[in-house]
Order: structure tokens, then sequence, then C-alpha cells
């Protein structure tokens, strides 16, 4: 009885040939809109050929001199302490947590877990994080994402800073576009302050799918920013669209997507398989699981995960910790949880996005995910400036932390990969 219900569930191809008329058909505006802002940046192959071009690090400093020079010596330092070597080796930092007797253990490295922490705000905090990982002998993730305004970042050179110092490190960097419902698009949201609680509302509505993928096409191409957060079921599809079409991007869901079952999941990645490329690469390359994410939702989504093609491809993304305010109920920490997923479940990330809960919340100003959405003159002004980088560097310290458990249970990890050995 139970196979023949499976049997049901089978999908003829006649239903894939009324999907392909409907992307094929010249009058459909839902793929004509989509093609006419691709063709304002050239064809597939320039495209691809302009981020290339604009990601050499030679030409991300020329960014960087003509908006503010004195960033260009802090990265020729960083680019200086990476060749040397300054920054520990993975064996030394298996010695700090476990003696020599480390090198008489087995690390599976087929399920290193990516050091993850968000967000990398501010160009200044990168050197800073820097000399105290050489200090301290520490570790810098291996993956940052950025919330920051794009248009103030661009304006006063963090942002090509910070892709030229991430590449310096062997570190990926997921920015945030601004193209979403907080500017008052979406009428459900009267600003970043409605957000919170809000997950898989923030919004693309109307056209914005269209305006996205415009601003998105404008930093590949100028920046040769890769990656970015994707918060909507449009703006995912659209993403698809784009890589199919053969332009080289990446994207990671967002929290914010809500995606907390492995129904949610397998939708997901039925999608990023229809619009995969022969090579079987899809541009989905981060899913964030939502706060509410249990370790068996995780293990029935990684069995389907495989079985797809995608288990080396799409990283499952898992908040170890979050913000003290703002967004979750305190104290939250899954670094326990991680430990007992991490060891038959391959290629996740742990995500730290606030200090361990009995530090951050210490701290007179505590983490909070609306300090993402403010302007950079603003926490100038108010006086938060040091308390934000010390927000950032509890959240680091808290990535330290977790390397140590998986180190202390024999596991893997992977920080910046130019910088730790």
């Amino acid at each position: 009885m139970a196979a023949d219900l499976r049997n049901l569930l089978s999908i003829p191809n006649i239903r894939l040939d009324e999907i392909n008329s409907v992307l094929l058909d010249s009058d459909q505006r839902i793929i004509t809109d989509i093609l006419d802002v691709v063709n304002k940046y050239g064809s597939p192959d320039e495209i691809n050929n302009k981020a290339q071009e604009a990601r050499k690090l030679p030409n991300l400093l020329k960014k960087v001199n003509d908006v503010c020079p004195g960033y260009v010596k802090d990265l020729n330092w960083l680019t200086y302490q990476q060749l040397a070597g300054a920054f520990c080796t993975i064996a030394e930092y298996r010695n700090k947590i476990l003696g020599s007797n480390h090198s008489q253990i087995e690390f599976n490295n087929d399920f290193a877990v990516t050091l993850e922490v968000s967000a990398l705000q501010y160009f200044p905090w990168v050197c800073e994080m820097a000399e105290s990982a050489i200090k301290d002998r520490t570790l810098i993730p291996g993956r940052f994402i950025a919330v920051r305004k794009m248009k103030e970042s661009e304006a006063d050179g963090d942002l090509p800073a910070i892709i030229a110092a991430l590449s310096i490190m062997g570190a990926s960097f997921v920015e945030t576009l601004d193209t979403k419902g907080t500017d008052g698009s979406n009428i459900h949201l009267g600003g970043p302050d409605t957000i919170t609680g809000y997950f898989g509302g923030v919004g693309q509505p109307n056209a914005y799918p269209l305006k996205w993928l415009d601003e998105f096409l404008y930093y590949y191409t100028n920046y040769g920013l890769k990656e970015v957060l994707n918060i909507n079921p449009g703006t995912v599809l659209a993403s698809y669209l784009l890589y199919k079409l053969g332009i080289n991007i990446e994207f990671k869901i967002s929290v914010f997507m809500g995606n907390d079952n492995p129904y949610a999941a397998f939708w997901t990645l039925i999608c990023a398989k229809l619009f995969s490329r022969d090579d079987g690469s899809t541009p989905l390359i981060g899913f964030n699981w939502s706060n509410s994410i249990n370790n068996e939702s995780m293990e029935i989504a990684a069995q389907f995960r495989k079985s797809l093609g995608f288990e080396e491809l799409i990283r499952f993304e898992h908040h170890i910790t979050e913000t003290w305010k703002s967004i979750v109920r305190q104290p939250y920490n899954r670094r326990d949880e991680l430990i007992e997923l991490a060891d038959h479940v391959a290629n996740i990330s742990a995500k730290h996005e606030g200090g361990d809960p009995e530090i951050d919340s210490t701290r007179a100003h505590p983490s909070d995910i609306l300090d993402y959405f403010r302007d950079k003159s603003e926490v100038i002004a108010s006086g938060d400036w040091d308390n934000l980088k010390l927000n950032f560097f509890d959240k680091v310290n808290a990535c330290n932390k977790t390397a140590e458990a998986l180190t202390r249970n024999g596991l893997s990890f992977i920080p910046a990969t130019n910088l730790h050995k």
C-alpha cells in the first residue's frame, strides 16, 4: 500500500514541458523583464568578464585608493602578514587546545564545519581582528556576512576594501543588497523595527525582484561581488534564472526566509535542481535555517540534499549564537547541538551572530540586530562605534569557542584558508 501511494508522487515529463513552454514563450513578461535587466549589462560572457576584471586585487586597490587611500596601507600590511605566515597554523591551534596528543587524533575533514561570523560591517575592524588573531594565536573565520547599507559602504571605500581583504584572507563574503521592502515599499513594514519576528515577510514587493537583479549585476560587474543574501522566493527564482543564463553569481538564503522544516528545504532544493546547469551546479551555495530548526530536521534534509547531488555545493548554515536583542529569546546557544550533528552531516556552517549569551548580556550595549540598519554617521555620533566593534569581537570570540569545542571532540573546521594552513 505504501509503495502504491509513493508511486502516485511521480511527476510526468509533460509537466516539465509545460514549464518550459512558459520559460521559452517570448510573450511571457515574467521572463522578458529579467532578460531586459540582463541586457543592460551585456551578454553573460561580457558580464562575467567584467566581474572577473573588477575582482582582481590591483583593480580593487585602485577603487579603495580613489576613496580612502589609508586603507591601501592596511591591505598591504594584511598581505604581508599573510605571505609571512604570521597566523597560527591549524596544527598549532590544535596543539594549543589539546597539547601534543593532537597528532594522535584523526580529524575527519569530510565533515569540516565552516566558521562564520555576521555581521562584518566596517573595514577598520578587519585589521584589528587580524592583529588580535596574530597576537593571541586565535582563528579568523572562513566566512563573513555584511548587512550594511551598500551605497554607504561603497561611498566610504569599505566595500572594495572588505572584498579585497577577504580575498587576501581566503574567506568567503556575502553582502546584503539595499533593494528590499524596508524602504517603505512593503506596506506591512514600518521600517527595520518591524522586521524582527516577521521572518518571511521582509519582502521584495511587485517589481523589486527586477530592481534587486539590477543592483546585484551592478555590484557584480563593478566590484566582482559574487555572493549576496537572498530573502524572498521571487529573488531566489530570479537568481536561479540568472545562473541558468550563464552568469556566475552565487547566493545564500537568509534566516529571514524562515525555512524551519525539511519540507521547505525540499521545495527550495527542487527548484535549485530544476534550474541547475548541465554540470549539476547551482548558484545556491548557502542555506540558512530558521533559528527554530532542530538536528533531526537537518539530518532529514541532508539525506535528500545528497540524493539531489548538492551535498558539496549547498552549505547548511546554522546559527550557533544570535544577537542578544531584537531577534530570538535568550539565552540562545546551539553549540552543543552542532557538536552532535557535525560528525555525520557534511558541509555545515556554524554562524555566530552574537557573542556567547553570558558575555553578550553583560555589555553596556549588547548586540542588537537593529544595529545593522543604522547609518554609520549616526553610529559614530551616538558614541556607539566602539560598542558595535566590541559586539563584533564578541562574535569572533564565540566563533573561536566553537572551533575549540569542535577540536576537543575530534572534529574539523574551516577558518580563513589563506591564513591558517
